[in-house]
């Protein structure tokens, strides 16, 4: 059985999905939660951060620092200097989010390659490679509209989704070029 490219990317962002999801009934990691102390330079001691993975309730100097870089009369003065805060996050939601963003990223990796690889191919088939190739008069046609009622018939002849989009896509350059056309004038006209 084949399965398709954009199937197969999102079979496995639900398989990661759920397998983040079991890890939710896991106890928390200890690299989850942790105390982190800042203490600035005091004395001839320069400054230093330290972590340590304890609960909340023991998150202060004495806990954390060690080894205690002062001598024993000077700890509660260094210790009033360091500023600890305790800091807890959830790895779970980080990989989840990580999946997410990577599954979107793949899915437009794959319509790219699809834009690039296959649309051309289905092109050439359903309509043949003349009309496949355009030259640029086309596309800068100073009179935007002139040929739209054509355009407008061959769509309705052949009633076929990809000719709408084309006819959209053309009729939008064709706008484009026009609006680029009188902005040019009229900065012109201005300076």
């Amino acid at each position: 059985m084949v399965v398709p490219g954009g199937a197969c990317a999102t079979l496995c962002a639900l398989l990661a999905l759920a397998t983040l999801a079991g890890q939710v009934t896991e106890a928390k990691n200890s690299e989850d939660v942790r105390c982190k102390c800042i203490c600035p330079p005091y004395k001839d001691h320069q400054g230093y951060i330290y972590n340590k993975n304890i609960s909340q309730k023991d998150c202060d100097c004495l806990h954390v620092v060690e080894p205690m870089p002062v001598p024993g009369p000077d700890v509660e003065a260094y210790c009033l200097r360091c500023e600890c805060k305790y800091e807890e996050r959830s790895s779970v939601t980080i990989k989840v989010t990580i999946i997410i963003y990577l599954s979107i990223l793949g899915l437009l990796l794959l319509y790219m390659v699809y834009l690039t690889l296959v649309e051309p191919i289905l092109k050439r088939r359903l309509f043949g490679h003349s009309q496949l190739i355009q030259s640029d008069d086309d596309v800068g046609d100073h009179q935007p509209f002139a040929n739209a009622h054509d355009v407008l018939a061959r769509s309705r002849s052949r009633a076929n989704v990809l000719n709408k989009v084309e006819y959209a896509q053309q009729r939008w350059k064709r706008q484009v070029q026009e609006q680029r056309k009188s902005v040019f004038d009229r900065h012109v006209v201005l300076s």
